[in-house]
């Protein structure tokens, strides 16, 4: 089949269109290179893509919806992967108008090509912070999430609503897909595996929020990945059972699931599995809670275990070594 892959330049986005080429999928990979980070980090994913001959690339910013409807026009994509958005919840403070341009703005520039030419699925990123301060655990996808705590939370609460506004008017079917805090070689520079592995190996303190009283269900890349591509044959049909009781059921074509690792770790025991992959200590500086920030993330991933027969169960002191690994020779040939 033919995909549109937004946002492939990124983390998420490269290794989603790496694994549908090397399943015999064509791949087009879309994407603005913005300077959020360091653009030649995002040059390195594109340069893994554009070894395969199934894969083109656009260098398109999707607030241009003419440029982007010619773009569905051409290519007749038969179905959607939406990973590009703005991401970030300290620097949605910061700059909150580039928020709402890019995953505003961007998605529904992706929903109007999805309605005008037919496409058959269309799965989007949504994310764990629209759970906000949710006092139960594990997050569940029947679990309200009416109280977001950072713009960029209110940003993927909304791209959720409007996924199934056109779910519910024109018959798209939509997957949307809560990931819970992915790390893994090539991620970004602005997350706490990146941070931490570079200001260890380079003497330097690493900053310590909430003095340490924080929990997240880190998932590593390869199980967010192969739970897309799982995902991305199980297309929703509209369903008269259904309710509108909670926030993942629908008469409509509209599904959502949790992707995480279903186990919340302490990020003590976090920075502990770098200093062991690093081979050396940190020096902690702690911090107090940042604004936008949430204190812990579990995800329950039953309804999708139940879906598509699988869970991701990659072992956090595992994955760590493997972003350290690749963190150590990325910086050595990028001297």
């Amino acid at each position: 089949m033919k995909y549109l892959v937004t946002g492939a330049a990124g983390f998420i986005g490269m290794y989603t269109a790496k694994r549908l080429l090397e399943a015999g999928h064509e791949v087009v990979g879309l994407d603005n290179l913005n300077d959020y980070y360091d653009v030649k980090l995002k040059h390195y994913r594109l340069s893994l893509l554009l070894k395969y001959e199934n894969f083109h690339f656009q260098k398109l910013d999707l607030c241009d919806n003419n440029s982007i409807d010619r773009l569905f026009a051409s290519e007749k994509f038969d179905r959607v992967i939406h990973l590009a958005a703005q991401a970030g919840v300290r620097f949605s403070i910061e700059k909150p108008f580039t928020y709402t341009e890019s995953n505003i703005t961007g998605f529904l520039t992706i929903l109007e090509g999805c309605r005008n030419y037919g496409i058959q699925h269309l799965i989007y990123a949504s994310s764990s912070s629209v759970y906000g301060m949710n006092p139960k655990v594990p997050f569940a996808t029947t679990d309200p999430v009416d109280h977001p705590v950072s713009l960029y939370a209110a940003t993927k609460k909304a791209n959720e609503l409007m996924a199934h506004t056109y779910s519910h008017l024109y018959g798209i079917p939509t997957t949307g897909l809560r990931f819970f805090t992915v790390y893994g070689p090539a991620g970004r520079p602005d997350m706490a595996p990146w941070l931490f592995t570079e200001a260890i190996l380079s003497n330097k303190p690493i900053k310590v929020f909430n003095n340490g009283e924080m929990e997240r269900d880190f998932t590593y890349i390869d199980d967010i990945v192969e739970g897309i591509y799982r995902v991305k044959d199980l297309i929703p049909k509209y369903n008269q059972e259904d309710s509108l009781t909670s926030p993942e059921t629908s008469t409509a074509p509209y599904k959502i699931f949790n992707i995480g690792n279903n186990n919340t770790e302490k990020l003590g025991d976090f920075i502990k599995a770098i200093e062991d992959a690093c081979g050396m200590d940190a020096e902690k500086k702690f911090m107090p809670m940042q604004k936008g920030d949430v204190k812990r993330t579990f995800a329950d991933v039953s309804n999708l275990e139940k879906a598509i027969s699988y869970k991701p169960s990659t072992k956090m002191r595992d994955g760590v070594k493997l972003f350290v690994d690749w963190y150590v020779e990325y910086k050595s040939a990028n001297k």
